[in-house]
């Protein structure tokens, strides 16, 4: 499996030409073969939307303004997918595709709904609609599409079905596959390994983080978890890596957006890159 890393890895440190070059040097001299870009990193944000992530803890820098297509030239790297949201490759699927191909990328990811109700079984039906037409036709464009999860997809509706099964059971496999996350997945308390062996070779990308506990010294009997850099938490990571591999998994993305050692994401991904290396 190739690796990568996520661009989101990089949101606060993302001030100007000079810090993503570093960031950029850095993955390369880490062993990584791409990135994973988003959209919305890679256009100038509205300054409300900048406004409330920073709000929220994700401060999402200044990526807007930046050269990319230089930067990952510049360092030989390989744009392993473009995440885009799912109403912006609606209204704009041709502009997102040419985009996707000005990367050299055949993939486009769905970054994830917003406010949206997982436990309504007409939403969760309406959203599986929306997959399969997009995916036609991305596919038409000669473009893979993938939905990514995050916690939200493991809510159960009336019925007791997970709005996760249902997009796995009921999206085409011609038009939609999957990019999985194991963090997001563990987080919920649902067994990683149980999904990725549903997705079988549907599982296109795997996003990987650990999870575990920083503090250090006497605490209070209950910490706080967060992601960890890999090797440094409590997840199973070499168990889910053996199975991405049986699944044809084509890359193995680091994605974590935060709680990075010292508060520094590059010494961060430096961390995972050394324990990615037996698996490239």
């Amino acid at each position: 499996m190739k690796t990568g890393v996520q661009q989101v890895q990089f949101r606060s440190i993302l001030k100007k030409e000079e810090t993503a070059d570093a960031a950029l040097k850095a993955m390369k001299e880490s062993g990584y073969d791409g990135i994973e870009i988003n959209r919305f990193m890679i256009h100038t944000l509205p300054w409300h939307i900048r406004l409330l992530t920073k709000a929220a803890g994700m401060e999402m820098g200044s990526g807007g303004k930046l050269d990319w297509h230089h930067l990952i030239e510049k360092y030989n790297l390989e744009v392993l997918s473009l995440h885009c949201d799912l109403g912006t490759l609606e209204k704009n699927t041709e502009e997102v595709v040419e985009e996707a191909r000005s990367f050299h990328t055949n993939m486009i990811v769905l970054t994830g709904m917003y406010h949206y109700d997982y436990s309504d079984a007409g939403a969760v039906t309406d959203l599986i609609n929306r997959l399969n037409a997009i995916g036609r036709k991305l596919k038409n464009a000669g473009i893979q599409f993938l939905y990514h999860n995050h916690n939200c997809e493991f809510l159960e509706d009336a019925d007791h079905r997970k709005a996760y099964d249902r997009i796995i059971d009921e999206t085409d496999p011609d038009f939609v596959n999957f990019e999985f996350d194991s963090y997001w997945a563990i987080e919920t308390g649902a067994d990683p390994l149980v999904w990725m062996k549903k997705l079988g070779t549907r599982m296109k990308l795997y996003h990987i983080n650990d999870r575990g506990c920083r503090p250090q010294g006497k605490t209070g009997s209950i910490l706080k978890s967060d992601g960890m850099e890999l090797g440094t938490g409590n997840m199973n990571l070499s168990a889910y890596l053996q199975q991405a591999e049986e699944n044809q998994c084509e890359a193995v993305i680091l994605e974590m957006h935060r709680n990075w050692i010292h508060n520094d994401p590059i010494e961060s991904l430096q961390i995972s890159g050394k324990y990615l290396e037996k698996y490239r």
